[in-house]
């Protein structure tokens, strides 16, 4: 009973933080790190985890989580970067945001900006920036997609076009070793490409469980980006590509921020 109790809670922890690992599962349940070890074996032999080194997330591959199991993932984490992703975003400025769960915390944080134009395919961020009245919204047309409130597809995609603004910022589903930026749905990444070509700074916002993830469809390159903000240091591969490519890494860990 105690194990299925722990298997139970552990899954529930990972969905709320998107990664557990032995040395926080073992203090959570006063237990031993071999305990730990043994349960997260079990639930990745099931299929319900994944190991990663030091713990475990949850699985993915070629089909996305659910928009609700997203949502409640990381959530300090994406307010976080959000707010230092929002702080370099000024009064009066274009931009576009595109579809995840993390745009729509930078949609929250950009609430007190003042005279902006935000074009969107999420159809979340525009009813959040929907209740400032200083910002003008437009939303893409597109297919609907039902489980997250993202509009994709070619007509979305040519709309964007229309436009060329002066930031964007979007999320990812998975970030390669090589820098490669990785999404689930080839829909969706047309109309996230034509927002990177039309935006003359371009910033991406994607916690470090990403690195852990796997996508199947290209977006880009992390050469592509302006500045990339995330929670912890992102892989000694990425870091120095950012480095190589001039893209301003910006590090949101808590109460403290570090720019690099």
């Amino acid at each position: 009973m105690a194990q299925n109790f722990r298997h139970d809670e552990i899954l529930t922890l990972a969905r709320e933080f998107g990664k557990v690992t032995v040395e926080m599962l073992s203090r959570h349940f006063d237990v031993t790190t071999q305990t730990i070890r043994r349960d997260l074996s079990d639930l990745c032999d099931s299929g319900n985890l994944t190991r990663v080194h030091g713990g475990a997330i949850l699985p993915s591959g070629v089909v996305s989580l659910g928009y609700e199991e997203r949502a409640h993932m990381a959530t300090s984490q994406k307010a976080a970067m959000a707010h230092l992703c929002a702080a370099q975003i000024p009064n009066g400025a274009s931009l576009f945001l595109n579809i995840g769960t993390t745009t729509e915390a930078v949609a929250r944080a950009l609430l007190n900006h003042k005279n902006l134009l935000v074009i969107t395919n999420n159809i979340n961020v525009a009813n959040i920036l929907a209740t400032s009245p200083h910002s003008e919204i437009i939303l893409a047309g597109g297919v609907l997609r039902r489980s997250d409130g993202g509009l994709v597809g070619d007509m979305a995609a040519e709309i964007i076009r229309q436009f060329r603004v002066d930031y964007s910022v979007i999320g990812t589903a998975a970030i390669a070793e090589d820098g490669v930026l990785l999404d689930y749905d080839f829909r969706e990444v047309r109309v996230t490409q034509a927002i990177i070509q039309n935006s003359r700074k371009r910033f991406l916002v994607a916690d470090s469980i990403k690195f852990s993830r796997h996508a199947p469809v290209r977006i880009a390159e992390m050469s592509d980006m302006t500045a990339f903000f995330t929670d912890r240091m992102p892989p000694s591969k990425v870091e120095a590509l950012c480095i190589e490519h001039g893209v301003k890494l910006h590090i949101a860990a808590g109460d403290e921020t570090v720019s690099a």
